[in-house]
Order: structure tokens, then sequence, then C-alpha cells
């Protein structure tokens, strides 16, 4: 079976929605994952789920592409914030087809383990109202830093939707040992986010946030042994999260997207899509989300 490539919202952040949708078919991806949640950080298209006409275009998008909605992001686990206000994102994101919500844990404390179980199992029910998973990210400048503290909290809050994200980027900068995936449920892990990074691990967080955020490398053209990770994984979507500011500048939202996944189908597998999309002429989309005719 071929693997199915989606593309992060992260790696295009100043697209908009339906602008997301359409550059993904154009080059070629199976699906797509939307930032409904906005985080507010620097060049991000806010897609707020309460706007209508932007989640309009997106249904018609998705509709005159044939892509489908993977996930939706970012359920951040903080103090200040309760689960609950995250359910019209989910709602939407359910309309729209998604099936996976991304989370990750950003409280400031080292002894907040119980609460982050409560808040982490909180977002498991909302999700599971909505037929979805949830991933539990590891960033390693997050609270949550490594594939054991991330499989802490899933094992604790013990919801039958509850899994893990592994990003490689992350992967790589934890030092994670991928035989270690074996003592853990196969079924935790329905999607891997994929980029690559160079060899030397940042000694300071910001240089982890720039990487993470504004310097990724195409697979293959890094450190990370995707090999070994994918060999200890069930079969996973393929994500592709792989934010470059550069080479946007350099190549435009749709090339840059292109390189992004043909450089992992010849790490990965698998090929381009059978019927490549050609978007009608004459019907761009509005940087609002709004197909213009």
């Amino acid at each position: 079976m071929e693997p199915t490539y989606s593309l992060e919202h992260l790696t295009l952040i100043g697209c908009s929605a339906p602008e997301l949708v359409y550059t993904a078919a154009r080059a070629g991806y199976d699906a797509v994952s939307l930032r409904l949640i906005p985080m507010g950080v620097e060049g991000e298209f806010a897609c707020h789920p309460s706007n209508r006409d932007m989640m309009r275009a997106t249904r018609n998008a998705l509709a005159e592409t044939g892509l489908r909605v993977h996930a939706v992001e970012l359920a951040r686990i903080l103090a200040e914030v309760e689960p609950e206000a995250y359910e019209p994102a989910l709602a939407v994101a359910a309309e729209l087809g998604a099936r996976h919500v991304i989370s990750s844990a950003w409280t400031q404390r080292r002894d907040d383990r119980d609460l982050i179980v409560d808040r982490f199992g909180r977002i498991c029910d909302l999700a599971a109202r909505y037929g979805q998973r949830v991933a539990l990210e590891f960033p390693c400048f997050s609270r949550l830093r490594t594939l054991d503290e991330a499989a802490d909290i899933v094992r604790a809050a013990d919801r039958p939707n509850g899994g893990i994200l592994i990003d490689t980027i992350y992967a790589h900068f934890s030092h994670l040992d991928p035989a270690a995936l074996d003592a853990l449920p196969a079924d935790w892990f329905q999607f891997i986010h994929v980029a690559d990074v160079p060899a030397p691990v940042p000694e300071t967080r910001d240089g982890m946030v720039h990487i993470a955020r504004d310097d990724r490398l195409y697979p293959g053209e890094g450190a990370f042994d995707f090999t070994a990770l994918v060999d200890h994984l069930p079969p996973v979507v393929y994500a592709i999260e792989l934010p470059n500011l550069k080479r946007v500048a350099e190549l435009g939202h749709e090339e840059h997207a292109r390189r992004c996944l043909r450089a992992a189908q010849a790490v990965l597998g698998g090929g381009p899509r059978t019927v490549p999309y050609q978007q009608t002429p004459g019907r761009p989309v509005s940087a609002h989300g709004q197909t213009m005719s």
C-alpha cells in the first residue's frame, strides 16, 4: 500500500486553510493538517473556526481537490486554559473530516504531572465525542521533552484514543532510541512529523526553537535516520512539517511544498498522486480564504 502524505500547516504557516488545501493538492499530497487553534506566532495566518467564510472556502477546496483533513492543532496543555475551550475547533475539524488532534504541554512548572494528566485526559474525552484520537507531542523545549515523559502522561491518562506523536527533529534532539518504541502500544502511533535536521544538537533552547520553526531540512539533507525509526513503527501517515523561511522566500509556497514531498518520498517511499490536481483557471483563492469568481 502506498503511504499517505499530509502537508502540515506549520510548513506554510502564512497560508489560509483553503490556500493550504489547494497548494497541497497541486504539489501532490493526499491530505493536510490545519491549525484551527492559532498560537499567535510570527507569520501565522490565524485560521479561526468561527470564520464561516473561511471554513466554507475550506470545505469547497477539499471537495474540489479530493484531499482530506488529517489532523488539527494545537490543543496546548496550559495551566490557565481549560481544555473545553478547544471544543469549537475540534467540532469544526471533525466536520472537515479530521480524525486526529495534536496536543503538547506548555506549562511552566516541573511538578505539575497531575495537572498535565488531567488536561490531556479531558482533551481526549472531548475528542472522543467527535471520533478523534489525540496525539501527544514532545517538543524538546516544551514541558514534556522526551518519549518517556510523553508515554508516562498517555499511560496515566489511560484513554483509549490517546497516543503519541513523534516529530523526527525532536527525536533527534532528544537522542531517542527507536528500539524504545517496541515496548509501547503500536496503536499509540498513527502518524509522524517528518523533517530532517543538522547533526549537531543545539545547545540552547533558542537554537532548538530556531530550527523547529524556521530552518528544518528536506529529508535526506541532514543527519536523521528515518529507516531506523520507521522499522520500529507500525504503518503510519507521513505528515510533513518542514518550515524553512529561506526556502519559502526563494521558491514560493507551492514549490517548497513539492520539494518537501519529493524528498520525503525518496527516503520513505511512495509516489505522486495518480491524478494531480489542477486548479480551475480564473478561480484564485484570496488571502482570506474566499474563492474568487
